[in-house]
This record gives C-alpha cells, structure tokens and sequence, in this order.
C-alpha cells in the first residue's frame, strides 16, 4: 500500500478508532431532499431548505450527552454546507462536540442492464475532487451505499462482483483524499427468504467485497463497514428472534470479515427502532469471537420517533431532542451488549420498512 503514507495510514486509523470507540456509533442523516420530504409528509411539514436545516440543527444541537452515544453523522451535501441558528457551520457545531463529520458522496442507484432489475451505484466521476473539498471543509469519513436484492436468482454474481469493485474503488478514492470510507453493501429486506438464505447471500457478497477491497490495495484500519442485519425477508412466514438474527449475522461476519477492520457499523434496514435496538443487542451478547466493534449507524432508527414527537413545531424541539437521546443512549447500551428490551408499543415499535429502498 505504497500509495497511502505511514502518516496518511495513521490518521484513517484514528479516525475510524475514535466513530466506533466503546459505547458509540453513527447518526445518519444524509437523507436526500426526496427523502426527506417522505419523512416529513406524514407530519405535514412542508420540505423547503429552511425546514431541513431546522430539522438538522435540532439534531445537531441536542444536549452534548450525545456525544456520549454518536461517535460520528452522516450529512447531505446540502446539510454539510449549512449552519445553526446561531450561523455556526453544522460540521463545526458537531466538531466542539468531539462528533466526527462524515458525508455521503454517492450520486443514487442505477440498474444493471442485462439483469432483473439489479443495481450498481453511480458518482465516481470528480469522486476525488469531491473528497479533496470535502476534507477541507471538515470532513473526516464518506459513506457510498450500493444496494442488493435475494430472490430467486438474485443476487446474480455479476451484481455481486459489480458492487463490490464499485465500493473498493470508491473505498481507494476516499483513503487517498484522507476520508475514512464506510464501505455499504447493503442487501434488501425485500422478499420472503429466510433466515439460512439470507445467511447465504451475506457470506457470498461479503466475501467478494473483501475480495474486491483486498484486490484494490485498500487500507483495512482504516475503514468501516455498514451491512444490514442478516434477517429474513420482509414477507417471511417464519418469525425469528432477536438471538436469532444475533447468531446469524455474527456467523456471517466471522466467515468473511477480517480481524484488521476495527468497526462494523449497522444499518437498520427499515426494521423498528425497537427490533434494530434488540438484535444489535444480541449481536454483542453472541458468544466466541468478534474482534471488531459491532455498533450502529442508524437513520430511521434513530429519528422515527423524533420526527413524529416534532412535528415541525419550534415548541417540541426539546422534547424532540430528548427522544433522540433515549434512542441514542438505548443504541449505545445496545452495542456493549448491556441493552435491556423495551416493552414501549407506538413509533419506536412500528416497522419503518420501505420495498425496494432508495434515498
């Protein structure tokens, strides 16, 4: 890896160290301005740029016993360029609160042709020049999300293998620009396979992942990763539990991912906030081996009930803010494995489950 310094390698390290330190995990929110106007609809607030920098000053501002629980936030290109109420830069607000800023630099999903409707994700082209102005502006970490579906013959492995080297390169682009990259194959809920497929899938796309990343001379201290939870379809007749799912992504981890990544970092997958909460507690309670910090980086399920507690209203953004304290704090007991179930019903109980999820 002659092409990163001593000193480049030092710094990924630290910073990946520092998002996944004991107790700690992401926020993200980089919704697009589509999909935060679909969060903001069912409140009726109006999705104009000023109501998306007060919803993201109210996270931004919350009380700094956040930075207890969020190691790390993943914006928006527009978020990261605005500020508070009182006109501070939003990386620098979260920056005097020793919250590290990251940002998706992705431009969406784009199908496949000659596959049933799989995709690749596009924004390579000027990626380095976007990391580079990102770095300077305060950036420390990227995100890039490709996206996989199980069904029948799906995932081809030419969607695998596509996706993969898609994200080694990105991966290459962001170290060499200084940005920690979070390297995202995420595979849908969509569909009614079960626990043993899902399984199946996580072991053949992680595999070639660390394939494409290892092929590509990537720095593996210095990066993250963020897979979904392995968990049956969404249309699954069969439930599965909590230690279920904890069993079964930890299985998959173990076969695939190596010692040398310090963080795993999971993405909720449009499952409750509650059962994302519960099965990453029972991925930290898995007994044998797991050399990695195994945490969140949790956007519906960490703002769910948040948006529904705002509704748009200056008078609930105290309120507001302590629920995503809760949520935060529930997360980050979660990922030592001390989290003890809920028995809440309302938003943080409700499935936040979308087919074929874009954003």
């Amino acid at each position: 890896m002659a092409y990163l310094s001593p000193e480049l390698k030092a710094e990924l390290s630290k910073i990946a160290k520092a998002i996944v330190a004991p107790g700690k995990g992401i926020l993200a929110a980089d919704e697009s301005t589509g999909t935060i106007g679909k969060r903001f609809a069912p409140i009726n607030v109006e999705n104009t740029e000023e109501n998306r920098r007060a919803y993201r000053d109210l996270l931004f501002s919350a009380d700094n016993e956040i930075s207890n629980y969020i190691g790390g936030v993943i914006m928006y290109h527009e978020t990261f360029y605005q500020k508070d109420s009182n006109g501070v830069p939003f990386p620098k607000v979260l920056k005097d609160k020793g919250i590290i800023t990251g940002i998706k630099v992705d431009k969406g999903l784009v199908v496949i042709p000659g596959t049933n409707d799989e995709t690749t994700t596009q924004g390579l082209d000027g990626l380095s020049e976007r990391c580079a102005e990102y770095k300077r502006d305060g950036a420390d970490f990227a995100k890039w999300r490709c996206a996989l579906k199980i069904g029948a013959h799906e995932p081809s492995t030419l969607a695998i293998e596509e996706n993969a080297k898609v994200l080694a390169r990105y991966a290459t682009i962001c170290q060499k620009n200084g940005l920690v990259p979070i390297v995202e194959p995420e595979i849908l809920m969509d569909g009614d396979h079960d626990l043993a497929r899902a399984v199946q899938v996580a072991d053949a796309v992680l595999a070639a992942t660390y394939k494409a990343l290892h092929d590509h001379h990537v720095y593996l201290e210095g990066t993250l990763l963020k897979p979904n939870m392995v968990c049956a379809g969404a249309g699954c007749p069969s439930s599965f539990s909590a230690a279920d799912v904890g069993r079964a992504t930890v299985i998959a981890l173990q076969r695939c991912v190596p010692v040398a990544v310090p963080g795993i970092t999971f993405l909720s997958g449009g499952q409750s906030e509650e059962n994302a909460t519960q099965h990453l507690n029972a991925m930290n309670q898995v007994e044998g081996c797991k050399p990695w910090a195994l945490t969140f980086s949790f956007g519906r399920a960490l703002q769910a009930t948040v948006l529904a507690t705002w509704q748009g209203k200056a008078e609930n953004v105290e309120a507001a803010q302590k629920a995503l304290l809760k949520r935060a704090k529930a997360n980050s007991e979660a990922s030592l494995g001390k989290y003890t179930a809920s028995e809440e019903s309302g938003t943080s109980s409700q499935s936040l489950f979308e087919a074929n999820y874009r954003y």
